[in-house]
């Protein structure tokens, strides 16, 4: 049964191209037909890619690895936030920092950065700074927060990235090829899916298609970690040793005293002689 339903879809308008009857040659595998300058996209082999691109997605998700979905343009912001948010993958929804795959120790100096001034605010120090000096940290930590968006909590490079705009976001995608990281990415009649690892051929300017597909890719998300989870349960009461019991002063006089009523093995005769002999 698949991810996704075609009615859906169609009622989304995935089917609709890019707008400024500009195509690229590429996607001609996925265009259904054209009509008044707008190239239509077959919706039947959306549905495959979906299909291909969920199955996939919910593996990396299974395994504990994180994917990073990038939506920076107007329409597609809100949705990804909510959306990825309820999977707590992360995401980044405001411009791409150029180097934040490539250069990802320099990121992570940022988010130190701005770990240490929430850890000023928690600890006091803020109360011994003026309040020019203050507002200064804070219009700090707003704009470090706006860039890195939920990246904060990446602790190592993504396993997978999710695009909205390939186009858009070529940067982003670049830096992931470069790194080789798989790309699953909404493309439109304007972009090169052979630029990406799991393309999805639909119209990504329209909110309704970015949400069905964000939101059945991270249905797919949530399947994998609960499978994650299960497992992870199924292991534990195998895994885990019986403690050892700690040895309390009770216990300690019940073993010494049966130690005391054990019988002491007799000598054996050889040694009875030996012994006579020596007394003699």
């Amino acid at each position: 049964m698949s991810r996704v339903n075609f009615q859906d879809l169609l009622d989304s308008g995935a089917h609709f191209g890019h707008l400024k009857r500009k195509w690229n040659p590429h996607m001609a595998p996925y265009i259904f037909m054209e009509r008044n300058g707008i190239h239509i996209i077959d919706l039947q082999k959306t549905v495959v890619k979906i299909d291909d691109a969920a199955s996939a997605i919910k593996q990396i998700a299974k395994s504990g690895r994180k994917i990073l979905f990038v939506a920076t343009k107007k329409q597609a912001k809100d949705i990804v936030a909510e959306t990825v948010g309820k999977v707590n993958m992360p995401y980044v929804t405001e411009r791409w920092s150029g180097g934040m795959l490539t250069n990802f120790p320099t990121i992570r100096k940022a988010v130190k950065k701005m770990t240490s001034i929430d850890k000023m605010s928690s600890d006091g120090t803020f109360d011994h700074l003026s309040k020019r000096e203050k507002l200064q940290i804070q219009r700090q930590r707003a704009k470090l927060e706006k860039n890195l968006g939920s990246i904060a909590d990446l602790t190592r490079l993504p396993a997978a990235l999710f695009v909205v705009d390939i186009q858009k976001e070529k940067i982003a995608v670049a830096e992931a090829r470069r790194l080789q990281i798989p790309v699953f990415a909404m493309v439109d009649t304007n972009s090169d899916p052979n630029l990406v690892d799991y393309a999805i051929p639909c119209n990504d300017d329209a909110s309704k298609a970015i949400s069905l597909v964000v939101g059945t890719l991270c249905k797919a998300i949530d399947e994998g970690l609960s499978e994650r989870k299960a497992d992870k349960d199924k292991e534990g009461p195998k895994d885990k040793k019986p403690a050892a019991k700690k040895e309390t002063k009770t216990t300690a006089k019940k073993s010494a005293a049966k130690k005391d009523a054990e019988p002491v093995e007799a000598k054996a005769p050889e040694a009875e002689a030996e012994t006579k002999e020596t007394k003699e």
